[in-house]
């Protein structure tokens, strides 16, 4: 026993030894909760499958209904398209906004940043997207204010098809809060020296901004652009709870699709199809990004 012991004592005081232990719980973590469902999804995508029953293997069957039968499976796919590719690029620029006004330091400087920052813990759960659907009733306070403003109306905001997916929108630049804080990081980081040396030069603010400032934030909004492109592309819970997909599946996200097709029509072989096609998009979306990063992301030294 005391060999034994000795040996286990021996082998953990080992650094490589005591580092792998360490890694451990992440590998194990890593392998059974991603990597296999990972690799059991892979299977099912090839299966007619609908939970209670025995898989059948059937092929290429669900990708060839999804390409070439699937009308939905466009729609939501345009759906989400249209809502990443508009809601990203006002939530960063909304966050660089506030970040630029955030950077100067005053006593309520603390206060600001954690306030413009709640909405992104807060805004993903179903209390705000439930508050986000009473505020665009026919009766709730968005209509309430354009009363009082002289505008009266009880617009159904969630029931037109060109104002629904809007409301989404908006909601996702709300929370902007993430990006903001890593865009004040870097504002930060940019040397007082180079403001010092535009000065000198007779540069204006604007002109600071575009030669200086936006040029080393580049690697920044390349950053904060892949993250939020890939959660665009994921988002759920706003579509599902605000909306359902309504009216007329113009805010039936890709996500919210998927999650019908498992749990309401029990096609989770066809739902799986659907994941490994958006995994595909995403990656082939993230891989264009990183491919044109040489042409406008600045890289120091």
């Amino acid at each position: 026993m005391k060999q034994k012991n000795s040996s286990f004592y021996k082998f953990i005081n080992k650094e490589k030894n005591v580092g792998i232990i360490f890694c451990l719980p992440f590998i194990i973590g890593f392998l059974v909760f991603l990597i296999v469902p990972m690799g059991i999804s892979l299977y099912y995508s090839f299966c007619d499958y609908d939970i209670l029953s025995p898989a059948e293997f059937v092929g290429l069957k669900n990708y060839i209904y999804m390409f070439t039968q699937d009308e939905t499976f466009w729609r939501s796919m345009k759906a989400t398209i249209y809502f990443a590719l508009v809601s990203v690029p006002l939530r960063l620029i909304f966050a660089l906004l506030v970040a630029m006004i955030l950077v100067r330091s005053s006593k309520a400087a603390g206060f600001y940043r954690a306030a413009y920052y709640l909405p992104s813990i807060i805004g993903g759960s179903v209390a705000v997207a439930i508050l986000w659907k009473r505020m665009f009733a026919p009766d709730g306070v968005v209509n309430s204010l354009l009363g009082m403003i002289g505008i009266d109306t009880k617009f159904a905001w969630l029931s037109d098809t060109k104002t629904a997916i809007w409301t989404l929108i908006i909601l996702a630049i709300w929370q902007f809060g993430s990006s903001m804080l890593i865009f004040l990081s870097a504002l930060k980081q940019i040397p007082k020296e180079l403001y010092e040396a535009a000065d000198v030069d007779g540069a204006n603010k604007i002109t600071k901004f575009f030669k200086v400032t936006l040029p080393l934030l580049t690697p920044t909004i390349f950053f904060n652009l892949v993250m939020q492109m890939i959660n665009g592309f994921l988002a759920f819970t706003q579509s599902l709870i605000i909306t359902q997909g309504k009216p007329m599946d113009t805010t039936l996200f890709y996500a919210v699709y998927m999650y019908q097709q498992s749990f309401n029509f029990n096609q989770s072989g066809y739902a799986s199809a659907m994941a490994w096609v958006m995994l595909l998009i995403i990656a082939a979306i993230t891989f264009l990004l990183f491919k044109t990063k040489k042409f406008w992301v600045y890289e120091q030294g």
